[in-house]
Protein backbone atom coordinates (compact mmCIF):
# COMPACT_ATOMS: atom_id res chain seq x y z
CA UNK A 1 0.00 0.00 0.00
CA UNK A 2 1.22 3.49 -0.52
CA UNK A 3 2.37 5.57 2.11
CA UNK A 4 1.37 9.42 1.37
CA UNK A 5 2.04 12.73 3.28
CA UNK A 6 -0.54 15.00 1.99
CA UNK A 7 -0.40 19.02 2.52
CA UNK A 8 1.94 21.10 4.89
CA UNK A 9 4.96 19.56 6.78
CA UNK A 10 6.71 21.61 8.59
CA UNK A 11 10.94 20.94 8.99
CA UNK A 12 10.83 21.96 12.61
CA UNK A 13 13.17 23.86 14.55
CA UNK A 14 15.10 22.61 16.55
CA UNK A 15 14.41 24.26 20.05
CA UNK A 16 18.19 25.72 22.07
CA UNK A 17 18.20 27.11 25.28
CA UNK A 18 20.24 30.83 25.95
CA UNK A 19 23.32 28.30 26.55
CA UNK A 20 22.51 26.28 23.58
CA UNK A 21 21.45 23.15 25.06
CA UNK A 22 18.61 21.01 23.77
CA UNK A 23 14.91 22.23 24.91
CA UNK A 24 11.97 19.53 24.56
CA UNK A 25 10.10 21.89 26.74
CA UNK A 26 9.68 24.31 23.73
CA UNK A 27 8.33 21.83 21.38
CA UNK A 28 4.48 21.69 22.81
CA UNK A 29 4.07 25.43 22.05
CA UNK A 30 6.11 24.35 18.25
CA UNK A 31 3.11 21.67 17.90
CA UNK A 32 0.62 23.30 19.10
CA UNK A 33 1.14 26.40 16.64
CA UNK A 34 1.50 24.01 13.72
CA UNK A 35 -1.60 22.00 14.47
CA UNK A 36 -3.85 25.75 14.74
CA UNK A 37 -2.04 26.69 11.12
CA UNK A 38 -3.02 23.65 9.18
CA UNK A 39 0.09 21.59 9.10
CA UNK A 40 -0.07 17.93 8.52
CA UNK A 41 3.18 16.53 10.26
CA UNK A 42 6.41 17.31 11.50
CA UNK A 43 9.74 16.59 9.95
CA UNK A 44 12.03 16.49 13.13
CA UNK A 45 15.50 16.95 13.04
CA UNK A 46 16.33 17.67 9.86
CA UNK A 47 18.45 20.70 8.08
CA UNK A 48 16.03 23.17 9.89
CA UNK A 49 16.57 21.47 12.75
CA UNK A 50 20.47 21.95 12.35
CA UNK A 51 20.69 17.86 12.66
CA UNK A 52 24.59 18.04 11.61
CA UNK A 53 25.29 20.18 14.75
CA UNK A 54 23.10 17.87 16.90
CA UNK A 55 24.57 14.60 18.69
CA UNK A 56 23.18 10.97 18.28
CA UNK A 57 21.46 11.29 21.85
CA UNK A 58 20.20 14.81 21.59
CA UNK A 59 18.33 13.98 18.12
CA UNK A 60 16.34 10.92 19.54
CA UNK A 61 15.29 12.77 22.60
CA UNK A 62 13.87 15.45 20.51
CA UNK A 63 12.31 12.79 18.53
CA UNK A 64 11.01 11.16 21.62
CA UNK A 65 9.39 14.52 22.49
CA UNK A 66 7.44 15.23 19.40
CA UNK A 67 6.10 11.54 19.63
CA UNK A 68 4.92 12.47 23.08
CA UNK A 69 3.90 16.15 22.77
CA UNK A 70 1.64 15.01 19.46
CA UNK A 71 0.30 11.45 20.50
CA UNK A 72 -3.69 11.59 20.20
CA UNK A 73 -3.34 14.30 17.63
CA UNK A 74 -3.34 14.59 13.69
CA UNK A 75 -0.03 15.73 13.51
CA UNK A 76 2.44 13.32 12.46
CA UNK A 77 6.03 12.85 12.95
CA UNK A 78 8.31 12.33 10.06
CA UNK A 79 12.00 11.76 12.37
CA UNK A 80 15.40 12.36 9.67
CA UNK A 81 17.89 9.74 10.81
CA UNK A 82 20.54 10.66 8.35
CA UNK A 83 23.78 10.90 9.25
CA UNK A 84 27.17 10.69 7.79
CA UNK A 85 28.10 7.39 9.98
CA UNK A 86 25.76 4.65 8.93
CA UNK A 87 25.74 3.33 12.45
CA UNK A 88 24.39 6.08 14.13
CA UNK A 89 21.98 6.40 11.44
CA UNK A 90 20.51 2.89 12.29
CA UNK A 91 20.36 3.48 15.54
CA UNK A 92 17.98 6.94 15.03
CA UNK A 93 16.05 4.76 13.02
CA UNK A 94 15.33 2.33 15.52
CA UNK A 95 14.86 5.18 18.41
CA UNK A 96 12.40 6.52 16.13
CA UNK A 97 10.37 3.14 15.14
CA UNK A 98 10.41 2.39 18.84
CA UNK A 99 8.98 5.84 20.18
CA UNK A 100 6.48 5.86 17.98
CA UNK A 101 7.39 7.93 15.30
CA UNK A 102 5.23 7.41 11.75
CA UNK A 103 7.82 7.57 8.86
CA UNK A 104 11.99 8.49 8.63
CA UNK A 105 13.87 10.30 6.26
CA UNK A 106 17.39 10.32 5.63
CA UNK A 107 19.82 12.39 3.67
CA UNK A 108 22.88 10.95 1.90
CA UNK A 109 26.31 11.30 3.14
CA UNK A 110 27.72 14.24 2.14
CA UNK A 111 32.04 14.01 3.28
CA UNK A 112 32.52 10.89 1.49
CA UNK A 113 29.65 10.51 -0.71
CA UNK A 114 28.28 8.14 -2.77
CA UNK A 115 29.16 7.32 -6.46
CA UNK A 116 26.41 6.07 -7.90
CA UNK A 117 22.83 5.28 -6.96
CA UNK A 118 23.88 1.73 -6.34
CA UNK A 119 26.24 2.95 -3.62
CA UNK A 120 23.37 5.13 -2.34
CA UNK A 121 21.43 2.57 -2.03
CA UNK A 122 23.51 0.24 -0.39
CA UNK A 123 24.46 2.93 2.55
CA UNK A 124 20.16 3.92 2.79
CA UNK A 125 18.76 -0.13 2.87
CA UNK A 126 20.42 -1.07 6.35
CA UNK A 127 18.95 2.58 7.64
CA UNK A 128 15.87 2.06 6.62
CA UNK A 129 16.17 -1.98 7.50
CA UNK A 130 16.52 -0.98 11.13
CA UNK A 131 13.15 0.50 11.09
CA UNK A 132 11.18 -1.95 9.11
CA UNK A 133 7.66 -0.88 10.26
CA UNK A 134 8.07 2.62 9.29
CA UNK A 135 7.92 3.73 5.81
CA UNK A 136 11.12 5.63 4.32
CA UNK A 137 11.56 8.83 2.08
CA UNK A 138 15.34 9.56 0.82
CA UNK A 139 16.24 12.97 1.50
CA UNK A 140 17.66 14.39 -1.81
CA UNK A 141 18.95 17.86 -1.77
CA UNK A 142 22.28 18.20 -3.58
CA UNK A 143 22.17 21.84 -3.16
CA UNK A 144 23.50 21.13 0.42
CA UNK A 145 24.95 17.38 0.02
CA UNK A 146 26.71 17.76 -3.14
CA UNK A 147 25.15 14.47 -4.45
CA UNK A 148 23.65 14.86 -7.25
CA UNK A 149 22.13 11.43 -8.76
CA UNK A 150 19.46 10.46 -10.68
CA UNK A 151 15.73 10.13 -8.68
CA UNK A 152 14.08 7.70 -11.02
CA UNK A 153 17.25 5.57 -11.41
CA UNK A 154 17.40 5.59 -7.27
CA UNK A 155 13.05 4.64 -7.21
CA UNK A 156 14.02 1.73 -9.65
CA UNK A 157 16.65 0.35 -7.85
CA UNK A 158 15.85 1.19 -4.19
CA UNK A 159 12.35 -0.41 -4.49
CA UNK A 160 14.05 -3.85 -4.89
CA UNK A 161 16.28 -3.27 -1.44
CA UNK A 162 14.14 -1.15 0.82
CA UNK A 163 10.58 -3.11 1.25
CA UNK A 164 8.70 0.01 2.74
CA UNK A 165 10.14 2.46 0.67
CA UNK A 166 7.51 5.48 0.16
CA UNK A 167 9.69 8.13 -1.80
CA UNK A 168 11.46 11.05 -1.64
CA UNK A 169 11.75 14.41 0.21
CA UNK A 170 12.69 16.32 -2.98
CA UNK A 171 14.75 19.11 -2.21
CA UNK A 172 16.28 19.71 -5.75
CA UNK A 173 16.02 22.46 -7.96
CA UNK A 174 15.68 19.97 -11.19
CA UNK A 175 11.99 20.42 -12.03
CA UNK A 176 11.90 18.02 -14.88
CA UNK A 177 12.92 15.52 -13.11
CA UNK A 178 10.53 16.11 -10.50
CA UNK A 179 7.73 15.67 -12.96
CA UNK A 180 9.74 12.57 -13.99
CA UNK A 181 9.53 11.29 -9.96
CA UNK A 182 6.08 11.83 -9.87
CA UNK A 183 5.20 10.16 -13.38
CA UNK A 184 7.42 7.22 -12.39
CA UNK A 185 4.80 3.37 -12.10
CA UNK A 186 2.31 5.64 -12.00
CA UNK A 187 3.15 7.34 -9.09
CA UNK A 188 3.91 4.26 -6.82
CA UNK A 189 6.02 6.81 -4.64
CA UNK A 190 5.08 9.76 -2.41
CA UNK A 191 7.57 12.94 -3.84
CA UNK A 192 7.21 15.80 -0.80
CA UNK A 193 8.90 18.93 -2.69
CA UNK A 194 11.12 20.86 -0.24
CA UNK A 195 11.60 24.14 -2.05
CA UNK A 196 8.69 26.43 -0.65
CA UNK A 197 9.59 29.42 -2.85
CA UNK A 198 8.17 27.22 -6.00
CA UNK A 199 5.32 25.11 -4.26
CA UNK A 200 3.14 26.45 -6.93
CA UNK A 201 4.72 25.26 -9.71
CA UNK A 202 5.31 21.84 -8.01
CA UNK A 203 1.38 21.49 -7.37
CA UNK A 204 0.88 22.26 -11.24
CA UNK A 205 2.99 19.04 -11.54
CA UNK A 206 0.50 16.63 -9.04
CA UNK A 207 2.74 16.97 -5.66
CA UNK A 208 0.75 16.45 -2.55
CA UNK A 209 2.47 17.07 -0.09
CA UNK A 210 5.20 19.32 0.68
CA UNK A 211 8.62 20.01 3.24
CA UNK A 212 10.11 23.57 4.00
CA UNK A 213 11.27 25.32 6.82
CA UNK A 214 8.72 28.39 6.19
CA UNK A 215 5.50 26.57 6.85
CA UNK A 216 6.99 26.76 10.71
CA UNK A 217 6.13 30.68 10.45
CA UNK A 218 3.94 31.30 7.15
CA UNK A 219 1.50 28.40 6.43
CA UNK A 220 -1.09 30.58 6.61
CA UNK A 221 -0.06 31.77 3.18
CA UNK A 222 0.63 28.47 1.54
CA UNK A 223 -2.78 27.28 2.74
CA UNK A 224 -4.56 30.19 1.29
CA UNK A 225 -2.05 29.17 -2.08
CA UNK A 226 -3.16 26.05 -2.04
CA UNK A 227 -6.88 26.76 -1.81
CA UNK A 228 -6.39 29.17 -4.75
CA UNK A 229 -4.49 26.47 -6.33
CA UNK A 230 -7.49 24.09 -6.21
CA UNK A 231 -10.60 26.50 -7.51
CA UNK A 232 -8.34 27.17 -10.51
CA UNK A 233 -7.71 30.99 -9.11
CA UNK A 234 -4.00 30.84 -10.37
CA UNK A 235 -3.87 34.83 -10.01
CA UNK A 236 -4.40 34.37 -6.28
CA UNK A 237 -2.19 31.38 -5.67
CA UNK A 238 1.03 33.48 -7.85
CA UNK A 239 0.39 36.35 -5.38
CA UNK A 240 0.48 34.24 -2.57
CA UNK A 241 3.30 32.53 -3.48
CA UNK A 242 5.37 36.25 -4.52
CA UNK A 243 4.64 36.82 -0.80
CA UNK A 244 6.13 33.65 0.54
CA UNK A 245 9.27 34.37 -1.90
CA UNK A 246 9.56 38.05 -0.35
CA UNK A 247 9.56 36.82 3.45
CA UNK A 248 12.07 34.52 2.34
CA UNK A 249 14.18 36.80 0.70
CA UNK A 250 13.75 39.19 3.75
CA UNK A 251 14.85 36.74 6.38
CA UNK A 252 17.87 35.60 4.27
CA UNK A 253 19.16 39.05 4.52
CA UNK A 254 19.63 38.64 7.95
CA UNK A 255 21.02 35.17 7.89
CA UNK A 256 17.79 33.09 7.38
CA UNK A 257 18.05 30.08 10.13
CA UNK A 258 18.64 32.58 12.93
CA UNK A 259 16.34 35.21 11.19
CA UNK A 260 13.44 32.64 11.01
CA UNK A 261 13.80 31.17 14.50
CA UNK A 262 13.60 35.21 15.98
CA UNK A 263 10.52 35.39 13.90
CA UNK A 264 9.11 31.77 15.68
CA UNK A 265 9.69 33.61 19.05
CA UNK A 266 7.69 36.68 17.41
CA UNK A 267 4.82 34.05 17.03
CA UNK A 268 4.91 32.83 20.34
CA UNK A 269 6.63 29.51 19.89
CA UNK A 270 10.31 30.96 21.25
CA UNK A 271 12.48 27.93 20.02
CA UNK A 272 16.49 29.64 20.80
CA UNK A 273 19.04 30.33 18.70
CA UNK A 274 21.34 28.73 16.12
CA UNK A 275 24.47 26.87 16.47
CA UNK A 276 27.80 27.19 15.47
CA UNK A 277 28.58 27.51 12.70
CA UNK A 278 25.72 29.07 12.28
CA UNK A 279 25.49 32.76 13.40
CA UNK A 280 23.34 34.48 15.88
CA UNK A 281 21.35 37.44 15.05
CA UNK A 282 22.21 41.00 17.41
CA UNK A 283 19.40 43.34 18.51
CA UNK A 284 20.03 45.66 15.07
CA UNK A 285 19.08 43.13 13.15
CA UNK A 286 16.29 41.37 15.31
CA UNK A 287 14.44 45.18 15.17
CA UNK A 288 14.79 45.92 11.39
CA UNK A 289 13.34 42.46 10.66
CA UNK A 290 10.46 43.44 13.43
CA UNK A 291 10.43 47.16 11.45
CA UNK A 292 10.45 45.15 8.11
CA UNK A 293 7.56 42.75 8.65
CA UNK A 294 5.25 45.78 9.75
CA UNK A 295 5.95 48.04 7.17
CA UNK A 296 6.08 45.99 3.92
CA UNK A 297 2.77 43.69 5.00
CA UNK A 298 4.02 40.36 5.72
CA UNK A 299 3.53 40.30 9.32
CA UNK A 300 -0.24 40.60 8.46
CA UNK A 301 0.36 38.31 5.96
CA UNK A 302 1.37 35.10 7.43
CA UNK A 303 -1.38 36.02 10.32
CA UNK A 304 -4.57 32.71 9.91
Amino acid sequence: MRYQLEGLVAAVHSPFNHEGNLDTSAVEAQASQLAANGVAAAFVCGTTGECSSMTTAERIALTDAWVRVTRGSTLKVVAHVGSACQADAMVLARSAQKCGAHAISAVAPSYLKPASVADLVGFMAPVAAAAPELPFYYYDIPPLTGVSLGMVSFLELAAERIPQLAGIKYSNPDLPQLLECLNHSSAAFDILFGIDEALLASLAFGVRGAVGSSYNFAAPIYNRLITAFKSGDLATARLEQAQSVRIIRLLARHGYMAAAKHLMALLGAPVGSVRSPLRSMDDKSKASIEQELHETGLWQAIQA
